[in-house]
């Protein structure tokens, strides 16, 4: 089986930029977008050519024009579930669970902490309720936790580790915590388990030519809880796919 997450930066921009090709192209078993920037309606629209392939699942913010998070699947799920049960996070459509005979998948646009980092103390919050919701997921089967997560964990998973220390989102001690607490809670970065000293980044800005000179991050993940990561056989970073400021990429399992 082969799972796919890509934030698309806005679903109605990269349709027009090669999507469907790039997707055909990876085939994957189960697709989950990020930041789709649309609403539900719109979501569907924009995906209407995969629907004979895929069951398409969408979650948008209330906010137009923002946020977002959409589901693609061949397989049908047991269960689909939109939020992490809590009011006070769910109106920015950041959380599709689908829940599956094997695992569940949980398609996460995690917060960004913000231009001058306004919105870290949210960031922190959400951090710890979103751990507290996927740890009551691992009590039941285990967990598969995928997409932009807004963080990049250590020095080697960023261009210029030195200059952005705790002064850009993104790789501040706040969000790297919160990070490592996932981790320490027993889930897998199953690309860094793979390949542990292997530099490669999944972001870009679109500012200063970054892509061209790979100035990029990697706050893209597939983290697996600990009892399932002998199933995974690969993760794949699919640098070469162009369209948004990430790039997709892919878990393989056995």
């Amino acid at each position: 089986m082969e799972i796919t997450s890509w934030n698309v930066n806005g679903i109605r921009a990269i349709i027009k930029k090669g999507f469907a090709e790039n997707i055909h192209q990876i085939n994957p078993d189960i697709l989950c977008l990020q930041e789709t920037k649309a609403q539900n309606n719109e979501v569907l629209e924009a995906l209407k050519s995969f629907e004979n392939q895929y069951q398409i699942y969408a979650n948008s913010a209330e906010k137009k024009g923002y946020s977002g998070t959409a589901l693609l699947s061949k397989p049908h799920p047991i269960n689909i579930n939109y939020g992490i049960n809590m009011p006070e996070h769910d109106q920015e459509g950041r959380v599709i669970t689908a829940e599956y005979e094997p695992f569940f998948l949980v398609n996460v646009y995690t917060p960004n902490a913000g231009q001058g980092l306004k919105r870290l103390a949210y960031k922190e919050q959400w951090n710890k309720d979103f751990k507290n919701y996927v740890l009551q997921l691992d009590q039941q089967k285990p967990v598969i936790i995928t997409g932009d997560m807004n963080v990049a964990h250590q020095a080697i998973d960023l261009k210029n580790p030195k200059s952005n220390y705790n002064k850009t989102a993104g790789y501040t001690a706040v969000e790297i915590k919160g990070f490592e607490d996932l981790l320490n809670a027993g889930f897998i970065d199953s690309f860094r388990y793979l390949y542990p000293q292997k530099v490669v980044y999944t972001y870009w800005s679109y500012r200063f030519h970054a892509r061209e000179k790979n100035a990029g991050w990697r706050i893209d993940y597939f983290l697996v809880s600990k009892r399932f990561i002998d199933h995974v056989a690969d993760v794949l970073i699919h640098t070469d796919i162009m369209g948004s400021d990430h790039c997709p990429i892919s878990l393989i399992l056995k």
